[in-house]
């Protein structure tokens, strides 16, 4: 099982052909497209589907420069960590009792371990959000979610927010777990995410089911 024969059909629809040729038509024009061209698709080089355990789905890239690299929350070493992922390490400190405060926002240690971290909006121009929705994304990766629900099984979904919440219906629940929460964002960490336990929670389902859990300490 790999992404390249779950998705390729996918790469080959008109609509997708036309997003990737949106992207390169903006980079062209000199505006800047985050993350770079090498690091869109990173989420799955770095997670390979046979060994995917886990599902943190984001929304689109961050739009900084130097901070999207193809994960979601994710940012590159060096780049200040992002409020969202700052409140994500709160509640490790407080969830997971040897977790210890990073130095750094680089996720690239859960997605080795099989974390799919996942924006449903794979590209984003500098200093505006949200600029590349609804041009062909969310029908994508909302594919690359009923693929993992139909062909795997024991995925642990971490749903945070209501936008990432209205995939459930994508998602076979006989088959997968989803644990959903508030957002890790300041304006909305507060109504659930802190105290939610999701990480330890997805680690004691991995273990019910066999599989290894993920240490989620980044040293």
């Amino acid at each position: 099982m790999d992404w390249t024969s779950l998705l390729g059909p996918e790469k080959e629809k008109p609509y997708f052909k036309e997003l990737i040729a949106f992207v390169k038509q903006r980079r062209r024009a000199g505006i800047h497209v985050f993350p770079e061209k090498s690091d869109v698709f990173n989420a799955f080089a770095l997670t390979p589907a046979s060994e995917l355990k886990v599902v943190i789905l984001g929304q689109d890239p961050y739009h900084g420069q130097g901070q999207a690299h193809g994960l979601s929350f994710s940012v590159q070493k060096g780049v200040r960590i992002p409020p969202s992922l700052l409140n994500m390490y709160k509640e490790l400190i407080t969830d997971i009792p040897s977790f210890t405060m990073p130095s750094h926002g680089n996720l690239t240690p859960w997605a080795k371990q099989g974390v799919l971290l996942l924006n449903t909006v794979l590209t984003v121009e500098e200093g505006q959000a949200h600029s590349h929705k609804n041009k062909g994304w969310e029908t994508f990766t909302n594919v690359v979610i009923q693929q993992i629900s139909e062909q795997l099984e024991g995925v642990v979904f971490l749903l945070w927010g209501k936008p990432s919440q209205q995939k459930m219906t994508l998602i076979d629940t006989s088959k997968h777990h989803i644990l959903t929460s508030a957002h890790p964002s300041p304006l909305s960490a507060h109504r659930g995410f802190m105290g939610c336990k999701h990480f330890s929670q997805t680690n004691n389902l991995l273990t019910k089911m066999g599989k290894a859990p993920i240490n989620w300490q980044i040293d």
